[in-house]
C-alpha cells in the first residue's frame, strides 16, 4: 500500500521544507512585527486565544475522523491533529488552491494504514463541508449588516461573488468523483497527472460523500473553525484593550476571510488586514486598537501554524531518514 505514495510523500516534504523555510525568511519582518505586538499585549487573552487557535485544529481533525468512523476506520485524534497543522502549512507555502495541502492529507493518511478511497472521501467530505458552513456564516454576516443597516451594495456583491465560488468548488469536487473513472476527453487523455488525479477521485465511496448527515456534522466542526478564530480575534482585542465584541469580531473575521478567498494573492497578504481592519473601524473600534488585533489574529492564525508546521515537517523527514536501512 505505502509504495505507491512513497515517492510522491518523499518529494512532497523536501518540497515543503524548502518552500516553507524561504517562506519564512521572506517574512521575517512581519513575524518580527508580531512577536513584538504580542509583547505589549495583555498576555491572559493572547493565551485565550491561543487556546481557541488549538481548537481549530482539534475540530478540522474531528471532521476527518467522523468521515473515517462511517467508513469503520477511526484514528485516535492525536494522530489526526499533526496532520490538520501540516496541511494549513503547505497550503500556504505552496499556493494552487490548497493543492499542496490536500496530496499531503492523502498521502499522510495513506501512510496512517487508511485506503485511499477512504482517505479521499475525506478530503472531499471535508471539501464540501467548509464551504458550506463558510457560505451559511457569510450569509449570517450579510443578514447582521443587513439588520443594522450597514450591508453596502459592495459588500453585498462580494458576498454574492463569493457564494458562487463556495457553490462551484465543491460541485466541481463531486463531478470529478463521478466521472473520475470514464475515459477522459482525447486532449488530455495523455496527461498523466491529471489522469491519476481523477482516477483518486473517483475511488472515493459514494455512500460517503453523499451521506447528508455525514456531511452536516463536518459542516458543524468546520463551522466550529471560523466561529473560532472570530472568538480570537475578540480576544485579540481584549488583549489591547477593548471591550468583548464577539458579533463585531465575527463580522470582521468573515469580512477579512472572504475577501481573502477572492484576492488573487497567496495567503490573502493585505487583503485580509485591509478588510479585517476595514470592518472592525465601520463598525466603531479606533483604528489603532483595530490594527494592532488583526495582525495578532494575523499572527496566531498564520504566522505560529507555519513554524510548528515546519517543525513537524522537518522531524518527520528525520524520522523517515532514519528508517531507510
Amino acid at each position: 500500500m505505502f509504495t505507491r505514495t512513497a515517492p510522491i510523500g518523499k518529494w512532497l516534504f523536501a518540497a515543503l521544507v524548502i518552500a516553507g523555510m524561504v517562506f519564512v525568511i521572506r517574512h521575517l519582518a512581519q513575524i518580527q512585527q508580531f512577536v513584538a505586538l504580542a509583547g505589549r499585549a495583555q498576555p491572559i487573552w493572547l493565551l485565550a486565544a491561543l487556546g481557541l487557535q488549538a481548537t481549530t485544529y482539534i475540530s478540522v481533525a474531528c471532521g476527518w475522523n467522523a468521515v473515517l468512523r462511517r467508513a469503520g476506520l477511526p484514528k485516535a485524534l492525536h494522530r489526526l491533529i499533526p496532520i490538520a497543522i501540516a496541511k494549513l502549512f503547505a497550503d500556504q507555502v505552496i499556493p494552487g488552491a490548497g493543492l499542496g495541502g490536500n496530496v499531503l492529507l492523502i498521502e499522510r493518511l495513506t501512510r496512517l494504514g487508511i485506503p485511499r478511497g477512504a482517505a479521499m472521501a475525506a478530503l472531499l467530505v471535508s471539501m464540501i463541508g467548509f464551504y458550506a458552513s463558510y457560505a451559511a456564516l457569510a450569509l449570517v454576516m450579510l443578514f447582521t449588516l443587513w439588520s443594522h443597516r450597514q450591508a453596502t451594495p459592495l459588500l453585498t456583491g462580494l458576498v454574492t461573488t463569493f457564494l458562487i465560488i463556495a457553490i462551484a468548488i465543491p460541485s466541481l469536487a463531486l463531478w470529478l468523483r463521478r466521472r473520475g473513472s470514464q475515459p477522459l476527453p482525447p486532449g488530455i487523455e495523455h496527461i498523466g497527472p491529471l489522469q491519476k488525479l481523477l482516477q483518486i477521485v473517483g475511488e472515493a465511496p459514494e455512500n460517503l460523500v453523499r451521506d447528508r448527515r455525514l456531511v452536516a456534522k463536518v459542516t458543524a466542526f468546520n463551522s466550529l473553525v471560523f466561529l473560532a478564530d472570530a472568538a480570537s480575534l475578540a480576544a485579540c482585542l481584549l488583549a489591547v484593550g477593548e471591550p468583548l465584541l464577539l458579533s463585531t469580531a465575527f463580522i470582521a473575521l468573515m469580512a477579512g476571510s472572504i475577501a481573502m478567498t477572492l484576492a488573487p494573492i497567496p495567503m490573502g497578504l493585505g487583503t485580509f488586514e485591509a478588510s479585517c481592519i476595514g470592518m472592525l473601524t465601520l463598525l466603531g473600534v479606533a483604528i489603532e486598537p483595530a490594527v494592532t488585533a488583526t495582525l495578532l489574529l494575523r499572527g496566531f492564525t498564520l504566522w505560529l501554524p507555519l513554524g510548528f508546521g515546519l517543525v513537524l515537517l522537518r522531524s518527520r523527514r528525520e524520522r523517515n531518514r532514519q528508517a531507510k536501512p
